[in-house]
C-alpha cells in the first residue's frame, strides 16, 4: 500500500525582494508540516507551480491545472499536480507591485478584452495555487480531487476544507496487482482507483497517440532514435499539459529500457539555464519561451504547437537498422490510418469502427514492443553471469550480440547497447530469477512469429492488435467500473466575485485527522507483496537481422573438408601434401571465382583464401582443438610455421570487438602450440601472433575474462556428471539437457534464502576466489600478447592498421610467423598512457592493472585480494620478460629463410640510382586487375621485390608472392616528378618476416605505388628514401632535375653549370632597359606590380619583395625604347634572328600574317603585322619575342594597351582563318579599368586625361584597329547583334550560359547549345543529338566584327552599344582549384588507394561522376566549338580569360586544332603546342610543381586537360589525324617526367634567361641525349610507326565540330591501363623486344611448337603482344629485306611509296572494290564510319575497306553487289531512316563552291520528296545537302573543269541548273552519266 497523496501544498503570489516586475511564489501552508521519513518535501515547489512566473493579471482568467514532475536526488520522481485559480490582489500586495503590472494592464484593455472578464478598473489578480504532491502517476485522480477543493471553496459548499484534504493525505492504495478501490474525499464524492496489472509497464493513458498525433509518425521515429542514442530533447507548446503528455508518451515507447538522463517535463523559466547541460536530457518549455532557445546547437527542438522537429547540422540521428526501420514506419501508418489499405479499392468493404484514442494509444506502443523484440531477439544468449551470489552480476557480450545479429556496422544498434538505458537494461532484466513481464514473453516465445509475418501486414496488425490488448488490460484491468462522482464549479464561476479569498486552514485539525489515521495503520499487520518470480525463458538462438550472403565464402562442406584435410596433414608431417592441398584451397576460391561468386573481400594470397570464411575460420579453430592433449602440443619447426601462419590468417579480420569469437576461439591455443629452440628453451605460438589489434582492446579482453568465469562459476554449482564443455556466450548448447550459466544462476537464486547462514558465506567465498584465480590467470594471458619477443628494442603494442587509416585497414594482411616478427614502434596511441618508450614493462603493468581494477570491482573481489593482484602483476611481468629474451635469443639463430634475389630494373642513359633497392612488398591497392579481378587472369599483387629510387623514376621490381602465378616480373615505376602525394600506412602482411611501416606513393601518371617495407629494411632506411624522394620530386631550382642532370655528371653538393652568356647579356639588358624607364616615368605607379616570375637564386625559398631598383615588367616603358630601330646592339640583331626561327614566327608566315622584314619596312597593304615591341620581353615576360599586331598600331603605343590585361598579356593574333580571314585573338583578363569602364562609362565627360583613360583609349583605339583590318568589316547600321536576341530563346542561364562546372547537371545545363546560340540558330533549328550544333548552313548574314569572350565576374554589368563594331561575350570559367580538386578525385577514382566498399562498376562509374573531369572536358569542347563557329562565319574572336595561360591557352589550342587540319599532323600539333603553350607562356613549371617553390601550389593538370579534349576529337574523328593516340599518352606522360627540356620553366623568357633556348641549334648537339622532347620523337618516328596513325586520311580544309555532351565522352584509357611486365610504356628504351622468338630459332622439340602466347590483363601490353595489321605486315617486311641481304628500308618511305601505288590503282580500276588493306586511307576521305573504328585491333584495319564503294548505283556489276550486300549487312545497324524514299542512287563527283575541290559524294535521288540528296558516303545517316528538285531549271551536258578526274571522259560531266546556282556533277562514265541525267528529268517531267 501507498500514499496517495503525500503532500498538500497552498502556493500564493508574494512581491520579489528585490523590487523586480514579477513576483515570486510563497508558501502560504503544506500539510503535512512535518516531512514523512520515508519521501522528504521536495524544494522548489513555487517554481514549478507558475513555469511562467508569478505575474499579476489585469482579469480573471479560469482555472488551469497541469502535473509537473520532479526528481529527487535518488532519481526518484515526484509527481506535482498543480491548480491554480486568481484572486483580487489585496491591497499590501498591490502596492508592492511596479510599474510593469500596469503597463501589462493597458495593453490587455488596449487589446479589447470584453468588459465581463474584467474587473472594476485598476483591480489586478493574483495567482494562487493548489499543489498536491504524489509519488504515483494518477493524473486523473489527482485532477479530481484538486477540482473537489477548489469547489468547495468557490461554491462554498457545506463541507469542511480541514477534513477534505485530511481525508486526501490519509487516502492508500495498493500499487500494482491490478486491485479496484473507491476513495472518498467526505465531499459527497467518489472516486474510482484502478492499478496495474504490473508496475514494470509504463501506464501512458493517451499520451502516445496524442504524440503521433502532433507530430507525425517520420518525426516522432526521429524523436525514438534521438532519444536512445542519447541526444537532448527539447519540447515547446503553449500547454503545459501537452508538454506533460509528450514527454511521458515518448518515455513510454522507450519500454523495455528506463531513460535514465534529466527528465523535467516542465522547466521554469527562471532555470533555462539547465538547458545549456552537457548531458542529454528530455525537457519540455514554455512556446513563450521559444526566443530564448535558438542559440541551443546541440538540442532537437520539437514544437508540439506546429508539428515539427528541428534537427541542428551538428546532430546525426542515427536511424533504425533496415528493413526494421521500414516495418516499423508501414505498420504505424497501418495502425495510424486503417483506411490507408482500402483507399484505392473499387469496393471498399464497410466501413470497420476506428479504435478509441486509449486504445490507438496501446496498439502504437505495441508496433514499438515488437521493435523491441525484434531488436533485441536473443540477447539473453549474450548474458555473462559473473556472480550468483550475494547478488547477481550480469555482464553482456556486445560484440557476440552485434555480430551473430549481423548489425556490426550498424550505428543506431552500436550507440543503443552502449548507452546508460541499456546498461540499465541488463542489470535490471539479465537477472535470470525474477518476475517476468510482456516483454520476457514476447522475446522468448514470438520472435519466430514475428519472422513469419514479416511481409504479411494483416497478420502483423492482428499481433499488434493482440499486442495492444494486453496493455490495455494492463491499465485498465475492470473495463466496466462505476462512473466517477465529484463536484464541479458552475459555469464561469471564477468571474463571479467571491465573498473571501482562499481561507487560511487550520493545521491542528488536518494533522489530528493524518495521525488517526497512521494509529489505525500502525495497528493494522504489514501488507506484503506477493512477488511471482521465476526462471527468465531465455528464447531462441538470435539469428540475423538481415540475412546477408556469405559471397565467394559460402559455407561449403567441400571447403570445411579442405581445411580438415590440410590440418591432418600438417600434424601427420606430410607437409607436402600440406603444401599441395593448400594450393587445393587457393584453387578451390578461384574456381568459386570463376563461377561468379564475387570478388573476394580483402585481397589476400592464394593459398590462404579459404580461410577468409567465417565458418572455414571456426573449422580451423576446432580442428587444432583436436590435436592438443593436456594443453600442450608440441610441433617441429616446418609444422609450426604452418600453424602459425594460419592463425594470421585467421586473426587477419579480426576487428577489435572479435564479434565472431575467432580470437576468443584462438587464445587457448596460442599457449597451447609450441616447438623447441633448444632444451630448456620453447616458444609458444602466442609470439609470433601478436601484431593483430584485437590483443590491445581492453573490451575484448574483459569479454573473455567474464567469459572464462562464467564458465567456472557454472562449473562450480554442476554435479561432475553433470560437467559438460561448456557453451561460449552466443551459441547454442552442446546437449539440450545441458543446463546453461543462466539456468544453474536462477536455481541458486531460488534455493538461497533457504541456505543457511554458513552455507551462504561458503558460497560467497568460492564465488569470490573463482573470479581471483581467473583474475591471476588473465594477467599472464595479457602479458603473453602484449609484451614482444624482442624487449631490447623497446617497441611495443601501437595502434594497429584499421585503427586510424580505412586505406589501410581495408588492406591488412597476415602477419608474419617467424621469431622475432613481432617487433614494431610503439606510441601512446595504443592504450598506454604516459608510457615512455624504453618503460616497455611498465606500460604492460599499467595496462594489465587497469584491465585488473574494472573487472575486479566490477565481480565483487575483496580489497585485499585486489592489492594482492597489484602485487603479483609486475612479477608476472618481470618473469615473462626474462622467458622471452631467451626465446628472442635463440630465435636468432635458426637458420634465415631464404629471400629472393634483388632484380634490378633497366635504366635510361644518364639516369644514375640515388637509393639501391629496399626490399618492400608491393600490395594490391583498388584496381582489381592486378589481383585476378574483374578481368580474371593471375594474381600478380602482393608482388616481393625491391624499391629503386633514381634521378629520374621510381621502381619496383619484383615478382609475385603467389607461387600459382610463376616467374613472373612485376615493374610498376613512375617518374619522380610525377609524384603528387606521399603517406604513411601501417600494414601487415602475408609473408614470412614482419614488415615495418608502409608507404603510399601516387603519381600523376596514374600509377600507385603501396608498399611495405621489409624488416630487413630498417626505419633510418625508410626514413632515407623519403627524404631522398622528397629532393628529387622539389629540387632547389629546375637545374636541378632530371632534364638537366642527365649525361652529365652532377653532385648535389657542387653548383649547376653556369648558363651560356646570353641569358645574362639579355637580363642585363632587360634590367638596364627597366632602369632607363623608371627614371623616366617617376615613382607614381611603381606599386602596381604584377606576377614576375623569381630569379633562380629565389626559387628554393620564399619569394621575397623585390628590391626597390627592380620594377615590375607591368610597369610603363620608355617610348623611345620601344621603337625599332634600325641600328640594333648586336646582341639584339642576334635575339631577332633567334626569334625568327622560333615556331611563332614559322606559323606566322605559313598563315600569311607577314614577316619581320615586311613589317618593319611597315607595308600599308597588310592589315597585320610582326612587330618585335617585346624582343626584350620588356612589355610582357610571358609573351614570345615577335607578337602580330594590326598595322595601324604604333609600338609605343602597346604599352599603354598593355596596363588594361592582367600580366600585361594584351591582345595579340594568333591564328587566321584561311578561309573567311577572321583572326583569333588571345589575351589575359581584363582589369577593372580596361574594356569595362570603357563601356560603362564611354560618354561621361572626364575634366582631364588621366593615364588610365588614356590608357583605355589606348585600348579603343586598339579593338577598333583590330575591327579595321577585318576584310568583311561592314557598316553597323545594318549589323543585327547578339545583344538583341530576347532572353527568352537563351535558356535558364542568362544570355550566354556558364561553363563553370556546375557537378552532375553539368552536361545538360547549358540548355541550348552555346555555339547554337552564337550562330543564330536557336530559332532555326534545334541541335542534333549527342550535343553537335545543328546543320552549318543556317548562318545568320549580320554579325559583330569581333566577339570578345571574358570572365563573366569582369563583365558583369556591361551594357555594349549596338554602335560599337565588337561584342562581349561574358561566360563563367572554372577555375585552376577547380581543375585541381577534379583532378585529385579523378586520380582517386582511377587509382584508388583500397577496394571499394561496394565492388563492381557502379562505384567506380559514381567516383568518376564525383570528379566533375568529363564536365569540364565538355566545358572545353563546349566553347572551342562556339568560337570555331564564329570564326567559321567570319567574325574574329578575342579569348580573354583569367590570366591568360591557363583557360585561355586550353582553348585557342582547340579551336586551331578543330579549324586548321595543319596542326592535325605530327609537325602542325608540334607547332601549335610550341607556340599557344611554350611561347605564349603557360606556367608548365608553376603547374607542374617542379620545384621547391611550387610544392605548396601543387600540381594543375592545364596541359593533360587540353591532350584530354584533343583524344576526345581523335575518338571521333579518327581519320583526321596525322598522329595515334599513343603519341598523346606520350606527351601526357613526359610533359610532367622532367626527362626532357621541352616542357620546364614557365616562358621563354625565363629559357633565354637560362640559356636554354637556343643552345641545341648549329652543329653543337652530337650524339647525346635528346633534350627535346620532339627531337626524341623524330628519331623514334624513323624507327617504329608507333605514334603514326594509319587510319590517317584528312578531308582539306575540314572544320572538325565533335559532339561535346558527357554522354559523348570517354575516359581516356591512358588513366585506367597498366602494364606491370614493363612498367610505363613511355620510355621506349626500357621498352622489351620482341614478345617471342621466330619459330626456327626455338629449340628442337618432339612435340609441336605452338605460337600462341597468352597475354594477362594487366600485365602484358596488348598492342605489343598482337600489333595491328600493318604493323605486323611492316614488320615481316623488314623482316624479309633483312633474311634477303638488303638494307631494311623505313618504314615511312615503304607506306608512303604503298599509298601511291594504291592511289594509282584507284585510279585505273574504278570497276572493283580495292582489295589492299590501304585502299580506303588512298581513296576515302573522312568517313563518319571511322567514329567507330579504333586503332590497335588487328580486325580494325580491314574494317575500313568496307566502305570502299566508290562506283554508281544500280549498273553495278554482280560482285560489287555482293560486296555492297556483305557491306549491309554488317552495317545494318547504320542504315538510313530514309531507305524506302531511295528511287535511284550512286556515287556521283561533285564540284565545291568557289575555290573548292571535287568530291566524290554518295547521291541519293528521292522521287517522293522530290529531292536529290547527297551523303559523305553510302552507309552515312547525316544527310551533308539537299537540292531541291523544284528549283532545277534544267540539266546539261558538262565540261571538264580545274581539278576534276582526270581519267574519267569528257562525256560523264553534266550541270545542274537552279535559281540559285549551277551545280558540276561527274558520273564514273558516260553511261552513268546518262542514267542520271535520264533519271532527273524524268523526276522533273513527273512533278
Amino acid at each position: 500500500m501507498a500514499r496517495l497523496a503525500d503532500y498538500f501544498v497552498l502556493v500564493a503570489f508574494g512581491p520579489h525582494p528585490r523590487g523586480s516586475g514579477e513576483g515570486q511564489g510563497q508558501i502560504l501552508q503544506r500539510f503535512p508540516e512535518k516531512d514523512w521519513e520515508d519521501n522528504p518535501f521536495p524544494q522548489g515547489i513555487e517554481l514549478f507551480c507558475q513555469p511562467s512566473g508569478w505575474q499579476l493579471c489585469p482579469k480573471r482568467s479560469p482555472p488551469t491545472f497541469f502535473v509537473a514532475v520532479l526528481t529527487d536526488i535518488n532519481s526518484e520522481r515526484h509527481y506535482c499536480a498543480c491548480l491554480t485559480f486568481w484572486e483580487p490582489v489585496e491591497p499590501t500586495q498591490e502596492a508592492a507591485c511596479t510599474e510593469d503590472a500596469v503597463e501589462r494592464e493597458e495593453a490587455l484593455e488596449e487589446g479589447g478584452l470584453s468588459p465581463t472578464a474584467l474587473a472594476p478598473a485598476g483591480q489586478l489578480f493574483a495567482p494562487k495555487t493548489l499543489v498536491l504532491v504524489s509519488r504515483l502517476d494518477h493524473a486523473e485522480v489527482f485532477r479530481n480531487s484538486l477540482g473537489l477543493i477548489y469547489t468547495v471553496h468557490v461554491e462554498g459548499l457545506n463541507v469542511s476544507l480541514e477534513s477534505v484534504i485530511g481525508n486526501l493525505l490519509t487516502c492508500t492504495i495498493p500499487l500494482t496487482g491490478g486491485s479496484q478501490r473507491t476513495i472518498s474525499l467526505g465531499a459527497g464524492d467518489r472516486q474510482v482507483i484502478q492499478t496495474p496489472l504490473t508496475d514494470s509497464l509504463p501506464v501512458s493513458c493517451c499520451s502516445v497517440a496524442l504524440l503521433f498525433r502532433q507530430l507525425g509518425i517520420t518525426n516522432v521515429l526521429s524523436l525514438f532514435c534521438a532519444t536512445l542514442t542519447e541526444h537532448k530533447i527539447l519540447f515547446l507548446s503553449r500547454s503545459y499539459q501537452r508538454l506533460a503528455d509528450a514527454c511521458r508518451g515518448l518515455l513510454a515507447l522507450l519500454f523495455p529500457l528506463r531513460y535514465s538522463f534529466t527528465y523535467v517535463p516542465i522547466l521554469p523559466s527562471q532555470l533555462l539555464e539547465v538547458l545549456s547541460t552537457p548531458t542529454p536530457f528530455i525537457i519540455g518549455v514554455h512556446a513563450a519561451f521559444q526566443a530564448e532557445t535558438q542559440e541551443l546547437l546541440d538540442v532537437i527542438v520539437a514544437d508540439l504547437d506546429g508539428g515539427t522537429v528541428t534537427v541542428p547540422e551538428c546532430v546525426h540521428i542515427p536511424p533504425l537498422p533496415e528493413p526494421l526501420q521500414s516495418q516499423t514506419h508501414s505498420v504505424l501508418s497501418t495502425v495510424l490510418d486503417p483506411e490507408l489499405e482500402l483507399a484505392d479499392l473499387a469496393f471498399p468493404p464497410p466501413m470497420t469502427p476506428t479504435s478509441s484514442l486509449k486504445m490507438q494509444d496501446k496498439e502504437l506502443r505495441a508496433v514499438f514492443l515488437r521493435l523491441f523484440a525484434q531488436l533485441l531477439q536473443g540477447y539473453r544468449w549474450c548474458l555473462h553471469i559473473v556472480r550468483i551470489h550475494p547478488e547477481p552480476v550480469i555482464r553482456f557480450h556486445k560484440a557476440a550480440f552485434l555480430g551473430q545479429r549481423g548489425l556490426l556496422e550498424d550505428d543506431f544498434l552500436m550507440k543503443v547497447l552502449e548507452g546508460m538505458a541499456f546498461a540499465g537494461f541488463v542489470s535490471e532484466r539479465g537477472v535470470p530469477y525474477r518476475p517476468t513481464d510482456l516483454f520476457d514473453e514476447l522475446v522468448a516465445h514470438e520472435v519466430a512469429r514475428m519472422r513469419a509475418d514479416e511481409n504479411q501486414p494483416q497478420r502483423v496488425l492482428r499481433h499488434v492488435k493482440e499486442l495492444a490488448e494486453q496493455l490495455y488490460k494492463n491499465e485498465n484491468p475492470y473495463p466496466a467500473v462505476a462512473m466517477h462522482k465529484v463536484q464541479r464549479p458552475a459555469e464561469a464561476s471564477h468571474l463571479r466575485r467571491v465573498p473571501r479569498p482562499f481561507p487560511r486552514l487550520d493545521e491542528g485539525t488536518v494533522q489530528w485527522i493524518v495521525d488517526q489515521a497512521m494509529a489505525k495503520m500502525q495497528g493494522a499487520p504489514p501488507a506484503v507483496r506477493a512477488e511471482r518470480r521465476t526462471t527468465v525463458p531465455a528464447g531462441p538462438p538470435m539469428t540475423a537481422i538481415l540475412e546477408r550472403s556469405s559471397g565467394l565464402h559460402a559455407n561449403s562442406a567441400r571447403r570445411l573438408e579442405v581445411v580438415r584435410n590440410c590440418i591432418s596433414c600438417v600434424f601427420e608431417g606430410k607437409m607436402l601434401e600440406a603444401k599441395k592441398t593448400r594450393l587445393a584451397m587457393s584453387q578451390l576460391s578461384l574456381c568459386a571465382f570463376i563461377l561468379g561468386s564475387g570478388p573476394c573481400p580483402q585481397l589476400l594470397p592464394a593459398v590462404l583464401r579459404a580461410l577468409k570464411g567465417r565458418a572455414a575460420r571456426r573449422c580451423l579453430t576446432q580442428e587444432l582443438h583436436l590435436h592438443v592433449q593436456q594443453n600442450r602440443a608440441v610441433l617441429d619447426h616446418q609444422q609450426f610455421d604452418f600453424v602459425v601462419r594460419m592463425m594470421n590468417c585467421c586473426l587477419q579480420d579480426c576487428t577489435s570487438m572479435d564479434e565472431h569469437g575467432i580470437a576468443a576461439a584462438l587464445l587457448p591455443l596460442v599457449t597451447a602450440f609450441c616447438r623447441k629452440l633448444s632444451p630448456g628453451v620453447t616458444q609458444f605460438a602466442y609470439s609470433c601472433v601478436q601484431e593483430h589489434v584485437v590483443w590491445s582492446t581492453p573490451q575484448f579482453w574483459e569479454a573473455m575474462f567474464y567469459g572464462d568465469v562464467q564458465t567456472h562459476i557454472r562449473a562450480l554449482y554442476l554435479e561432475p556428471s553433470e560437467d559438460q564443455a561448456p557453451s561460449q556466450a552466443g551459441e547454442t548448447p552442446a546437449h539440450e539437457e545441458s543446463p546453461s550459466a543462466l539456468d544453474v544462476a536462477s536455481e541458486q537464486r531460488r534455493l538461497w534464502p533457504t541456505l543457511s547462514r554458513a552455507k551462504q558465506q561458503e558460497l560467497v567465498q568460492k564465488e569470490e576466489s573463482t573470479v581471483f584465480s581467473q583474475a591471476i590467470h588473465y594477467a599472464s594471458r595479457m602479458s603473453y600478447l602484449l609484451l614482444p619477443l624482442d624487449s631490447s628494442k623497446s617497441r611495443l603494442l601501437r595502434e594497429r592498421a584499421g585503427l586510424g587509416d580505412p586505406e589501410s585497414a581495408a588492406n591488412s594482411l597476415v602477419t608474419s610467423s617467424m621469431a622475432g616478427s613481432v617487433a614494431e614502434s610503439y606510441d601512446t596511441e595504443s592504450g598506454f598512457e604516459d608510457a615512455e618508450t624504453s618503460d616497455v614493462a611498465g606500460a604492460v603493468v599499467r595496462f594489465i592493472n587497469r584491465f585488473v581494477d574494472k573487472v575486479c570491482t566490477e565481480s565483487g573481489v575483496t580489497s585485499d585480494h585486489l592489492k594482492g593482484l597489484h602485487v603479483m602483476v609486475p612479477d608476472i611481468v618481470q618473469m615473462h620478460i626474462e622467458t622471452l629474451e631467451a626465446v628472442h635469443r635463440e630465435s636468432r639463430r635458426l637458420p634465415p629463410i631464404q629471400k629472393p634475389k634483388l632484380l634490378r630494373p633497366h635504366l635510361l642513359p644518364g639516369e644514375e640510382c640515388v637509393l639501391d633497392g629496399l626490399r618492400v612488398y608491393l600490395l594490391p591497392d583498388g584496381r582489381e586487375e592486378g589481383t585476378g579481378g574483374g578481368a580474371g587472369g593471375p594474381t600478380l599483387l602482393p608482388a616481393e621485390g625491391a624499391v629503386f629510387l633514381t634521378t629520374y623514376r621510381v621502381i619496383f621490381t619484383g615478382m609475385p608472392t603467389d607461387p600459382l602465378v610463376g616467374e613472373q616480373v612485376v615493374v610498376r615505376a613512375f617518374p619522380v616528378a610525377a609524384l603528387t602525394k606521399e603517406k604513411r600506412i601501417s600494414v601487415q602482411t602475408h609473408v614470412d618476416q614482419f614488415l615495418q611501416d608502409g608507404l603510399q606513393l601516387r603519381a600523376c601518371t596514374f600509377q600507385l605505388l603501396k608498399m611495405a617495407f621489409d624488416e630487413e629494411v630498417g626505419s633510418e632506411s625508410a626514413e632515407l628514401f623519403r627524404k631522398q624522394l622528397h629532393r628529387l620530386r622539389y629540387p632547389p631550382d629546375v637545374r636541378g632535375t632530371f632534364a638537366f642532370a642527365s649525361g652529365t655528371i652532377h653532385t648535389p653538393g657542387r653548383p649547376g653549370r653556369a648558363p651560356k652568356d646570353k641569358g645574362p647579356s639579355l637580363r642585363a639588358l632587360s634590367r638596364n632597359l627597366v632602369k632607363n624607364a623608371k627614371k623616366t616615368i617617376g615613382r607614381q605607379h611603381i606599386t602596381r606590380r604584377k606576377y614576375t616570375p623569381p630569379s633562380w637564386e629565389q626559387r628554393g625559398q620564399p619569394p621575397a619583395e623585390d628590391p626597390e631598383d627592380e620594377i615590375s615588367v607591368s610597369e610603363e616603358l620608355e617610348p623611345s625604347t620601344l621603337t625599332p630601330s634600325t641600328a640594333l646592339k648586336p646582341a639584339d640583331r642576334l635575339t631577332l634572328s633567334s626569334l625568327v626561327e622560333r615556331a611563332c614566327c614559322r606559323d606566322y608566315q605559313r598563315l600569311g600574317l607577314g614577316t619581320l622584314g615586311s613589317s618593319l619596312s611597315r607595308a600599308k597593304s597588310e592589315p597585320f603585322r610582326v612587330s618585335p615591341v617585346n624582343r626584350m620581353y620588356a612589355i610582357c615576360r610571358s609573351y614570345p619575342g615577335l607578337l602580330i599586331v594590326p598595322q595601324s598600331i604604333q609600338d609605343n603605343a602597346l604599352q599603354r594597351v598593355s596596363r588594361c590585361y592582367r600580366q600585361n598579356r594584351f591582345p595579340v593574333v594568333c591564328w587566321r582563318s584561311g578561309r573567311s580571314k577572321a583572326v583569333l585573338l588571345r589575351s589575359g583578363g581584363l582589369h577593372g579599368k580596361g574594356v569595362v569602364g570603357l563601356f560603362k562609362a564611354q560618354n561621361a565627360p572626364s575634366p582631364g586625361q588621366s593615364q588610365t583613360d588614356s590608357s583605355s583609349l589606348e585600348q579603343e583605339k586598339y579593338l577598333q584597329a583590330v575591327v579595321s583590318a577585318m576584310p568583311r568589316y561592314a557598316d553597323a547600321s545594318g549589323r543585327n547583334t547578339l545583344s538583341s536576341f530576347s532572353s527568352a530563346h537563351l535558356g535558364s542561364h542568362g544570355k550566354w550560359g556558364s561553363i563553370r562546372a556546375s557537378g552532375r547537371s553539368g552536361a545538360s545545363s547549358m540548355g541550348v547549345d552555346v555555339g547554337s546560340r552564337l550562330a543564330g540558330r536557336d530559332m532555326l533549328g534545334a541541335p542534333q543529338p549527342n550535343g553537335a550544333p545543328p546543320d552549318p548552313g543556317f548562318l545568320r548574314p549580320h554579325r559583330a566584327a569581333l566577339y570578345i569572350i571574358g570572365d563573366k565576374a569582369q563583365l558583369k554589368g556591361v551594357r555594349p552599344d549596338p554602335l560599337q563594331q565588337w561584342e562581349l561575350v561574358p561566360i563563367e570559367v572554372f577555375e585552376v582549384r577547380q581543375v585541381k580538386a577534379s583532378f585529385k578525385k579523378l586520380l582517386k577514382a582511377c587509382v584508388p588507394g583500397c577496394p571499394a566498399a561496394e565492388p563492381g562498376p557502379a562505384s567506380y562509374l559514381r567516383s568518376l561522376e564525383d570528379s566533375e573531369w568529363l564536365s569540364q572536358i565538355h566545358k572545353l569542347l563546349q566553347v572551342s566549338v562556339l568560337v570555331v563557329e564564329l570564326l567559321d562565319s567570319g567574325s574574329s574572336v578575342l579569348v580573354s580569360l583569367e590570366d591568360g595561360w591557363d583557360i585561355t591557352t586550353q582553348v585557342v589550342s582547340l579551336v586551331q586544332l578543330l579549324s586548321d587540319p595543319f596542326y592535325r599532323t605530327m609537325e602542325g600539333f608540334r607547332l601549335l603546342v610550341e607556340k599557344e603553350w611554350l611561347s605564349f607562356g603557360h606556367r608548365f613549371s608553376h603547374r607542374g610543381a617542379h620545384t621547391l617553390a611550387g610544392q605548396s601550389s601543387g600540381f594543375a593538370p592545364i596541359f593533360l586537360q587540353f591532350l584530354d579534349c584533343v583524344h576526345q576529337v581523335h575518338l571521333q574523328f579518327p581519320m583526321e589525324f596525322e598522329f595515334s593516340q599513343f603519341y598523346l599518352k606520350f606527351l601526357s606522360y613526359h610533359h610532367v617526367s622532367r626527362r626532357f627540356r621541352t616542357f620546364l620553366l614557365d616562358s621563354d623568357y625565363e629559357r633565354i634567361e637560362l640559356g636554354l633556348l637556343y643552345e641545341e641549334k648549329g652543329d653543337r648537339r652530337g650524339q647525346q641525349v635528346c633534350r627535346s622532347v620532339w627531337e626524341y620523337v623524330e628519331r623514334l618516328s624513323k624507327k617504329t610507326p608507333v605514334f603514326y596513325n594509319y587510319m590517317y586520311a584528312p578531308e582539306d580544309a575540314e572544320v572538325l565540330r565533335p559532339y561535346s555532351n558527357v554522354s559523348n565522352l570517354k575516359v581516356w584509357d591512358f588513366y585506367t591501363e597498366e602494364t606491370l611486365a614493363e612498367g610505363p610504356p613511355y620510355d621506349w628504351e626500357l621498352a622489351r623486344g620482341p614478345p617471342e622468338p621466330p619459330e626456327e630459332e626455338r629449340p628442337d622439340s618432339s612435340a609441336p611448337q605452338s605460337r600462341r602466347r597468352v597475354v594477362w590483363p594487366c600485365y602484358d601490353s596488348r598492342p605489343r603482344a598482337q600489333p595491328d595489321a600493318i604493323s605486323r605486315l611492316l614488320e615481316e617486311l623488314q623482316r624479309l629485306e633483312t633474311e634477303l641481304g638488303r638494307p631494311p628500308e623505313r618504314w615511312k618511305d615503304t607506306w608512303d611509296r604503298v599509298k601511291a601505288t594504291q592511289r594509282l590503282e584507284g585510279r585505273t580500276d574504278r570497276h572493283g572494290t580495292p582489295s589492299s588493306l590501304l585502299a580506303s586511307s588512298a581513296l576515302h576521305p573522312r568517313r563518319s564510319l571511322g567514329i567507330y573504328l579504333r586503332e590497335g585491333p588487328v580486325g580494325s584495319t580491314l574494317s575500313l575497306s568496307l566502305d570502299s564503294d566508290q562506283s554508281g548505283g544500280s549498273s553495278a556489276s554482280s560482285s560489287r553487289q555482293a560486296a555492297r550486300r556483305s557491306t549491309s549487312t554488317l552495317y545494318s545497324q547504320f542504315q538510313t531512316a530514309e531507305s524506302e524514299n531511295r528511287s535511284y542512287e550512286g556515287t556521283l563527283y561533285k564540284k565545291g563552291a568557289f575555290m573548292k575541290p571535287w568530291k566524290a559524294r554518295w547521291f541519293v535521288l528521292d522521287k517522293t520528296k522530290h529531292q536529290l540528296r547527297y551523303y559523305d558516303h553510302r552507309v552515312d545517316t547525316e544527310c551533308k545537302g539537299v537540292i531541291d528538285l523544284a528549283e532545277v531549271e534544267s540539266v546539261t551536258p558538262g565540261t571538264p573543269t580545274m581539278g576534276a578526274p582526270k581519267t574519267v571522259g569528257e562525256k560523264a560531266f553534266f550541270d545542274v541548273k537552279t535559281t540559285r546556282r549551277v551545280y558540276n556533277f561527274c558520273a564514273q562514265d558516260a553511261p552513268s552519266a546518262q542514267q542520271w541525267v535520264d533519271r532527273i528529268q524524268g523526276c522533273l517531267s513527273d512533278a
